[in-house]
């Protein structure tokens, strides 16, 4: 039996606990700390309704009425400028590598230009290897310090992108 392709769409709330459960494991996964980071956000649980404000968005990638990644952009946090952060941007393994992070990508940034932002910050961490090679390869540049104050201080590399 053929499954159907990945689709890519805007959360629903019904899409809340799922990407949760997607964006922790995969944190632990790669042991990142669960302090500092996107695993202890309230908003990792209220995805929909986090997202669901002016000039922010959320993608979900749905695999047989499963969902197995996710992204979004929202204004940067505690910044004046006209900037937006790409944000917890996470895949279970079945995702990778086939991709659909590059497809994901694209969709944010085009609703981000849409918004009107100008630039696009995010934040990772240097042993995420793959993630860290599809940012730059999607066009995002190497930051000596954070921009903002987004509350993730265990994520110590910063990029960013013109739009």
């Amino acid at each position: 039996m053929r499954t159907k392709q990945p689709i890519i769409r805007e959360i629903q709330a019904k899409d809340n606990q799922q990407i949760a459960t997607v964006i922790r494991d995969v944190l632990i996964e790669f042991d990142v700390p669960k302090v500092g980071t996107a695993y202890e956000d309230t908003a990792t649980d209220e995805m929909y309704e986090t997202y669901n404000k002016e000039n922010a968005v959320y993608f979900v990638i749905e695999k047989d009425k499963r969902i197995i990644g996710g992204a979004g952009v929202s204004k940067l946090d505690n910044y004046d400028g006209n900037i937006c952060e790409f944000q917890k941007m996470y895949f279970l393994p079945e995702a990778r590598g086939i991709g659909l992070g590059s497809k994901l990508i694209d969709v944010c940034l085009q609703k981000a230009k849409e918004f009107g932002y100008k630039k696009c910050y995010l934040e990772t961490m240097p042993y995420m290897d793959a993630a860290r090679a599809l940012y730059k390869k999607n066009g995002f540049k190497s930051l000596d310090k954070p921009v903002g104050n987004t509350g993730h201080y265990s994520c110590n590399v910063w990029m960013i992108k013109e739009l």
